[in-house]
């Protein structure tokens, strides 16, 4: 299971430094890389968004394990 949250943990921090590009300079890395509206694309962004909501449950778990 560490290798999941690993590679889910890549693919968050790979979509906050895309937000990050997008709010600083308007730069899409994932459509610079593949071309806008590929189905690619669209798997990364489906990819981050599971690995976000997976990353949630890992970090509430991980509060419940300190207290």
């Amino acid at each position: 299971m560490e290798t999941i949250y690993k590679v889910c943990l890549f693919f968050v921090v790979l979509g906050a430094v895309n937000w990050g590009l997008i709010g600083l300079f308007d730069f899409n890395l994932v459509t610079a890389i593949f071309e806008e509206g590929s189905i690619i694309a669209k798997i990364i962004y489906i990819l981050i968004g599971i690995c976000g909501l997976i990353d949630i449950g890992i970090f509430f778990n991980h509060l419940e394990t300190h207290e």
